[in-house]
């Protein structure tokens, strides 16, 4: 059997761990907001069978690559909120910082603190100049955090999902 090991981080609120099956039914309810998901991906609201994927897909990118995405959780009270780390697809030059928070813990610093613990972590443990931040153009929320995370806007291009029509590209460097 092939095992690995996905690193637990803790912040001072948040607690990245790897995602658990019992994490099905926060994210999923996460993922069918149509509020929360009209920036990532598709835009649509997904399934339980789609986020079971998705969550797969994130465990199996920390076999794969040795990095990848955690389930965020505060630590008063243990509370699903969202998921955070790194997203490296792999038809993409470089690594992405991601992060997706339910609705309730909008505007609450959460995203930028979860953010900023993953791109540290990728940055301590892997010798990379920088990653990626792939925004929608109207996602300002998204654009703050990472420009809080010192990210520099590139340029915006054509998305590789069909259904939206372009992306920022911001590059996020290795803090100093």
């Amino acid at each position: 059997m092939t095992r690995f090991e996905i690193p637990t981080l803790t912040t001072d609120r948040l607690l990245l761990r790897a995602f658990r099956a019992d994490d099905l039914d926060a994210f999923a309810a996460m993922r069918a907001n149509p509020e929360v998901v009209r920036y990532l991906g598709t835009g649509r609201p997904s399934t339980p069978v789609d986020v079971w994927r998705m969550m797969a897909g994130f465990l199996g990118q920390w076999a794969l690559r040795g990095y990848g995405v955690w389930a965020c959780e505060k630590i008063d009270g243990g509370a699903f909120i969202g998921s955070v780390g790194i997203f490296h697809p792999l038809d993409w030059p470089e690594p992405e910082i991601i992060y997706s928070l339910d609705r309730p813990f909008w505007r609450q610093g959460f995203a930028t603190e979860a953010a900023a613990a993953a791109r540290n972590w990728l940055f301590e443990h892997f010798p990379l100049a920088r990653a990626a931040s792939f925004i929608r153009p109207d996602n300002f929320a998204s654009k703050r955090v990472a420009e809080r995370l010192g990210a520099v806007y590139e340029r915006t291009s054509e998305s590789r999902n069909a259904s939206s029509s372009s992306h920022s590209a911001f590059a996020i460097s290795t803090p100093s």
